[in-house]
């Protein structure tokens, strides 16, 4: 097991892996820019380093400052958490060159999900599911419009490097394609400096479902049940669940087997998440994150695992110690994104925290990092920290959802708690009937 562990990352994700290394008995180095000196994850680690100013491109993607970080502090692993370097396989090859573990997969199988044309192809050749499309990427304007017209309008071009939405166009007609391609391609350059494309079927009204597997790199691997994501505003997840309201168990399993056994040929470590478009009774895959996701939480209520733990002592060498049938399934959870935002513009909205009191009581549980007087910094993403609930059953959950959110107190900023409550009172939420366009047209 490691002696000491660098998190590199900030928020509430830093924090959530420290807590997981201390119950380990792992000592713990924060790393931190000029912006984050008093967040609560550096109070709260056993060492800090300051890696650089406010920009996260001169501090928490500074990789020679990760490594000197690492150095000075005698660590012997790093998590990367989610965002920043979590899935950069580069950072990974220079640690295990300093002879530091990242504690993630390796390499190899990230920089195969990292493209998501090699992906697409590597999970069909394992027996995933995928969306009908090219073949590979996509170079002309007569290639594209003869893909289209053999898989049939509408259509989704799409940036082999991209995510969040970037790089991501629908046409409906050859008329509109392309200038979707053109779109789709300057958007790509510009936000992954990569413009290649790929085309999919576009699908008109599907759930966001997602596999949460757990592989050991020994040929193990076991699948923890399914999110429901659906819930998406500008192809960004704001509400996930567990167990979907879409499925019942023989889809849920049948799924969960196929993927199980695809990391398990593939020889897949630590935590990843495959993700699946599903309408009309199929799946279709559309990517994998090798990484921790940030609705981890809500498959931890439901299975009683603790991810990063699991994340760490793979990293470390260890087999999985259980296999599928020993994993149990309990209950309903959901899990709703505490952003710094106005509820209905979504506009950023940074400053400091007045007042703070986060909810409780049995099944309620608060990742965050924040507390009154924290001042929230305008340079990162507006994610302060996340609300999840875990009931016996859906209906059970969807009411400790509503009694948390109002217990919840956050003064002296906006947040996406108004629209939580808004959203409890829809009958389509109620009754779990959404896809994930369901909360953009809600909006609007």
């Amino acid at each position: 097991m490691f002696d000491k562990i660098l998190i590199a990352n900030r928020g509430e994700i830093a924090l959530r892996i420290q807590r997981a290394c201390h119950e380990l008995g792992i000592a713990t180095v924060a790393v931190h820019s000029t912006a984050d000196e008093d967040a609560m994850h550096v109070r709260l680690a056993d060492e800090s380093v300051c890696i650089g100013p406010a920009q996260a491109a001169a501090s928490y993607l500074n990789i020679p400052a990760l490594i000197a970080a690492c150095e000075i502090t005698n660590a012997d692993a790093v998590h990367p958490g989610y965002g920043f370097m979590s899935e950069n396989a580069r950072f990974a090859e220079i640690l295990a060159e300093h002879n530091i573990t990242f504690i993630g997969p390796s390499p190899e199988h990230i920089n195969i999900m990292g493209d998501k044309i090699i992906a697409k192809e590597t999970v069909k050749n394992l027996g995933i599911p995928v969306v009908p499309g090219s073949e590979g990427a996509i170079d002309d304007g007569a290639e594209a419009l003869k893909i289209a017209e053999e898989i049939g309008y509408p259509v989704l071009v799409k940036a082999a490097h991209g995510g969040g939405g970037k790089g991501m166009k629908v046409a409906s007609s050859p008329a509109e394609l392309h200038d979707a391609m053109a779109t789709a391609r300057a958007e790509a350059m510009a936000g992954f400096g990569n413009d290649t494309l790929y085309m999919e079927k576009y699908l008109t009204l599907p759930r966001h479902i997602e596999i949460q597997v757990l592989g050991d790199g020994h040929g193990n691997a076991v699948h923890l049940g399914e999110r429901d994501c659906s819930l998406q505003r500008r192809h960004q997840k704001v509400w996930e669940e567990a167990f979907s309201p879409a499925l019942n168990a023989e889809q849920r399993s049948k799924i969960g087997e196929t993927v199980a056994k695809a990391m398990a040929d593939m020889k897949y470590s630590g935590v990843g998440t495959v993700e699946f478009l599903y309408e009309n009774g199929e799946f279709y895959f559309i990517e994998m994150n090798t990484r921790l996701q940030v609705e981890h939480p809500v498959t931890e209520m439901i299975t009683g695992l603790d991810l990063v733990q699991q994340q760490i002592r793979i990293a470390a060498g260890a087999e999985l110690g259980f296999c599928q049938d020993d994993i149990n399934f309990n209950g309903h959870a959901i899990e709703v994104r505490i952003n710094a935002e106005n509820p209905r513009t979504f506009v950023p909205s940074p400053g400091t925290i007045e007042a703070y009191h986060a909810p409780g009581g049995l099944g309620v549980r608060v990742d965050s990092g924040v507390y009154a007087g924290y001042r929230i910094p305008p340079y990162y993403d507006s994610l302060i920290g996340k609300l999840i609930v875990h009931g016996k059953n859906r209906t059970d959950a969807l009411m400790r959802l509503r009694r948390a959110l109002g217990e919840y107190v956050i003064d002296g900023i906006e947040t996406t708690i108004p629209l939580y409550i808004d959203l409890l009172s829809n009958s389509d939420i109620i009754d779990g009937n959404y896809d994930i366009h369901w909360l953009e047209k809600h909006l609007s």
